[in-house]
């Protein structure tokens, strides 16, 4: 993140002139699929964050891509940020806009990473665990690390709670090179 700053404050901004107006909702949904466009296309942030192409260029690319998809307020906030020129920093403001709505929420971002892929009736029973000893809910990422060889990896945070096989593994060879089952001789 260039100017981590810069965007906390614009999306902070954008969030208080969305509950403002009573269209929170909307405006994370916009920020939503700002987000999946631009992970999905990084021409697009390239655009962006060209000083070559002109600030009109720019709000006219955007709104061929974004017209009808996104509300006004939206509309306008990429506006002005393409009128100060700071256009090129959508990207960090889309994810300061994500944190500070989730803190507004109460919601929690989870990660969990399995060995293999989870069928939905599992993850459901884990959010619902999960939700029950955070008290608060939960967004949950899940990934797939082939060598954890079994088990899960929940990570909150600065919290990290590791039940896979691999880290089993590596704690047997740990205390096997200690070597804590042999009693020193001299």
């Amino acid at each position: 993140m260039q100017n981590p700053r810069l965007a906390s404050r614009y999306a902070k901004s954008l969030i208080d002139l969305a509950v403002e107006k009573n269209e929170l909702e909307a405006v994370h949904g916009d920020m939503l699929l700002l987000q999946s466009i631009l992970r999905s296309n990084p021409d697009v942030g390239v655009l962006l964050k060209s000083p070559v192409i002109k600030a009109d260029k720019k709000i006219k690319i955007l709104g061929a891509i974004l017209d009808g998809k996104i509300s006004a307020i939206t509309s306008g906030f990429i506006r002005l940020l393409a009128v100060k020129g700071r256009e090129g920093v959508l990207t960090e403001i889309t994810a300061a806009f994500e944190q500070q709505y989730n803190v507004l929420k109460g919601i929690t971002h989870v990660k969990l990473t399995s060995a293999a892929p989870l069928e939905p009736g599992l993850l459901n029973t884990i959010r619902e665990k999960v939700e029950a000893s955070a008290g608060r809910k939960i967004e949950l990422e899940t990934a797939v690390n082939e060598a954890l060889i079994g088990g899960f990896v929940l990570e909150t945070g600065n919290e990290l709670f590791d039940a896979s096989v691999l880290r089993d593994l590596k704690d047997i060879k740990k205390q096997f090179l200690q070597n804590i089952y042999v009693s020193e001789i001299r």
